[in-house]
């Protein structure tokens, strides 16, 4: 499950685990416009972890899903 909020500066995705057995903390991700930040509190010690992504390192990362295992260099169409 997810929920969508847009606020004035970003918008917010947060990624909720379900189902049977022991569940993940919510995962929440902030779009800004020149970065992503993820989120999550650790279980043990109930402090967030946060995670900055570049706008690149997005796009890199959604191309990785669907390619096969190697090294890649993204190149920006014109």
């Amino acid at each position: 499950m997810f929920t969508i909020e847009h606020e004035f500066d970003a918008s917010v995705v947060t990624l909720v685990d379900e189902g049977d057995g022991e569940l993940n903390e919510d995962v929440t991700i902030t779009i800004f416009d020149d970065e992503v930040l993820l989120e999550q509190l650790h279980p043990r010690t109930g402090k967030p972890q946060t995670i900055s992504l570049t706008l690149q390192q997005l796009d890199d990362l959604k191309a990785a899903l669907n390619l096969p295992e190697g090294t890649y260099s993204l190149t920006q169409s014109e």
